[in-house]
């Protein structure tokens, strides 16, 4: 491979993730005057999980009557609110009248992290000449995350799967992100943490894997991705 001339991204598990399940109960728990234990917490932050309805995680069974809507949960706001909610609903949440504030949290700038070394990987592939870009599979606009974490100024480009109606692994995702850098996709590198991540490779990008982990446990794996990359 030639020196790349671009660097994408993929956005959730990748370059931030969402807050652990017990953050994200408790924060809606708490803004609701509930005065819940840390057990409590567990309890409802391990269902919710186990349903997928946290999205950290993949469920362990889809139920039927949310199945089709799973599959087409990314490509807009409609089907992502009513799948999620759906799987909030599934895990026993006891509260109906915090479902949609739960949802909400999930989508929120103020509940997803960077990871330790995203805004320094951004930075040096920008003073090492690469265009960049985020390419996600996501149903709402991550722009106001990526600035909250200081990502944003640092990207070329940002591609949403329900903005452009496409979802990786399909190849034209890729190219639509390449054709807004105005880079060949044989001179593009994806670093993501999913196997639909690695669509592009029938395009000729190179794909990076990144291990799906808290932020706290994986503090270089991105800048160590970008310096192998630029170092071959």
């Amino acid at each position: 491979m030639d020196h790349p001339r671009a660097m994408l991204f993929d956005f959730s598990g990748t370059l931030m993730r969402i807050e652990p399940a017990e953050r994200w109960v408790r924060a809606v728990t708490d803004a609701a005057g509930l005065d819940l234990t840390d057990a409590d917490v567990a309890h409802q932050a391990g269902r919710l999980i186990e349903a997928g309805a946290w999205y950290g995680a993949y469920p362990t069974r889809i139920p039927e009557h949310l199945a089709a809507i799973y599959e087409t949960r990314d490509l807009d706001e409609p089907h992502h609110r009513a799948c999620y909610t759906g799987l909030i609903r599934e895990s026993g949440w006891p509260w109906e009248e915090l479902v949609e504030p739960l949802y909400e949290r999930s989508n929120s700038a103020e509940a997803w992290l960077p990871y330790p070394d995203a805004v320094e990987t951004l930075r040096e592939a920008k003073d090492r000449g690469l265009a960049t870009a985020v390419i996600s599979n996501i149903s709402f606009d991550i722009r106001p995350h990526l600035k909250h974490a200081g990502l944003l100024d640092l990207l070329d480009a940002v591609v949403l799967s329900f903005e452009v109606g496409l979802i990786k692994p399909d190849p034209a995702i890729f190219q639509l992100a390449c054709d807004e850098l105005g880079v060949d996709p044989a001179s593009a590198v994806m670093v993501g943490d999913h196997a639909a991540d690695g669509g592009g490779s029938a395009l000729g990008i190179r794909t990076w894997f990144v291990d799906l982990v808290a932020v706290e446990e994986r503090p270089d794996a991105l800048i160590s991705v970008l310096r192998e990359v630029t170092a071959s």
